[in-house]
């Protein structure tokens, strides 16, 4: 029987982006303040996840083991360093958390039967990597509040309270919404990124979190007038705002996961095309516009 199991490390680290074939203006305007000398760090928490069939002992792999391997392979190396000269993989290419997960991979392949890397730079940005060469994922993970109605407007107060319980009441209620936003790309081989972070979390301010926060969904925004915003409609919305934009920045939009409560949450990837995002698109500029 095939199982994946996780084991968990950590290491506090320091870096910093800065390609010396820069201006110190050229620096500044690529990194903002990761540019700045000497650098800065993070607390960094990895997870190793391996994939195989459980043996006689009932493991995929002697835990302890594995624990030994990424001690001495990578956290050994990478606690307390400044990772822009402490492996040359990133002298070439900067330590962004997407390559630095990009690097560990590399570094236990050879030993563990690897099926990815996910390394937390800090609790709201993560890097996720599978071995495919110089893709990877990127999330960032935002807030909002917002309240909502669960109701159709076909339906009457009864019907809806029947499908929605409470959630159909009147004046209805709100949530203090978490939201991750995962992208897709190739590691750039000099910079080490997959998007510009602050031009993507400009677009996730710009093009959801300005219009969704600390609104009434179903009254502010025109989308939801006719369609009922549950967790799993609000994360279909924020799919088909976001994906033209991150694809202008150079990504691809992977994935939007929404979290209502500690008790509810969930996910929607994006397609190929999305027949709802012209629509959305037009309906936010008259919005804009009024």
């Amino acid at each position: 029987m095939k199982c994946i199991v996780n084991r968990r490390a950590r290491f506090s680290a320091s870096h910093r982006y800065w390609l010396p074939e820069l201006s110190e203006a050229e620096n500044v305007q690529q990194f903002g303040l990761g540019s700045r000398f000497p650098g800065h760090g993070h607390n960094y928490v990895l997870f190793v996840s391996l994939a195989g069939e459980l043996d006689e002992y009932g493991m995929v792999q002697n835990l302890s083991e594995v624990k030994q391997v990424i001690k001495r392979e990578v956290t050994s190396q990478l606690d307390y360093a400044y990772l822009n000269d402490i492996w040359p993989e990133f002298q070439q290419t900067l330590p962004t958390t997407e390559n630095i997960a990009r690097a560990i991979w590399q570094r236990l392949a050879p030993y563990l039967p690897l099926v990815r890397i996910q390394l937390f730079e800090h609790p709201e940005l993560w890097a996720d990597y599978q071995g495919d060469a110089m893709k990877a994922y990127l999330t960032i993970s935002n807030h909002f509040s917002a309240a909502h109605r669960l109701a159709r407007p076909d339906l009457s107060y009864e019907e809806n309270s029947k499908i929605y319980g409470k959630c159909a009441r009147p004046n209805g209620h709100g949530h203090n919404y978490h939201m991750e936003v995962t992208v897709q790309g190739e590691i750039d081989p000099r910079t080490g990124m997959i998007v510009d972070l602050g031009a993507l979390q400009k677009t996730i301010d710009d093009y959801v979190l300005e219009s969704v926060d600390h609104t009434f969904l179903n009254k502010d925004i025109p989308y939801f007038a006719n369609v009922v915003p549950t967790a799993e409609n609000i994360a279909v919305y924020i799919r088909d705002l976001l994906q033209e934009p991150i694809r202008e920045l150079g990504a691809e939009l992977h994935k939007v996961k929404l979290l209502e409560s500690p008790n509810n949450s969930c996910e929607v990837y994006c397609e190929e095309s999305s027949s709802n995002s012209a629509a959305i698109q037009s309906s936010e500029r008259t919005m804009t516009t009024v």
